[in-house]
């Protein structure tokens, strides 16, 4: 059964969001956290002359590049964990091979 909607407020960028969810709230409210840091980090110079329409773009264009960094990230390692496995199993075949040469030449 999923959670009931509930309705939770979030400000974003000095603009206050109302929104009916069935997310935690507190999860929310950590995500807005972490925008806010974001705007934040642009500098006040930015804070003060842009909209928050504008800081929401610029927060979603860096969150978008972020993701598009982890991906590839993400891509690599499993790669990287693929090429390990198949040099495991390629040393395990090998060394299964040898063994049973060694068995049939002590046979």
């Amino acid at each position: 059964m999923t959670d009931p909607k509930r309705t939770v407020t979030l400000e974003i960028a000095g603009a206050r969001y109302r929104m009916a969810t069935d997310s935690e709230e507190g999860h929310l409210k950590r995500l807005a956290e972490n925008i806010n840091a974001r705007i934040d980090a642009l500098g006040i110079k930015a804070v003060r002359s842009a909209t928050p329409a504008q800081l929401l773009a610029i927060v979603a264009l860096t969150l978008a590049e972020d993701l598009e960094v982890s991906e590839r990230r993400r891509e690599a390692l499993e790669e990287a964990t693929r090429q390990t496995v198949r040099d495991a199993i390629a040393r395990i075949d090998a060394r299964l091979a040898d063994d049973v040469r060694e068995t049939r030449a002590s046979s």
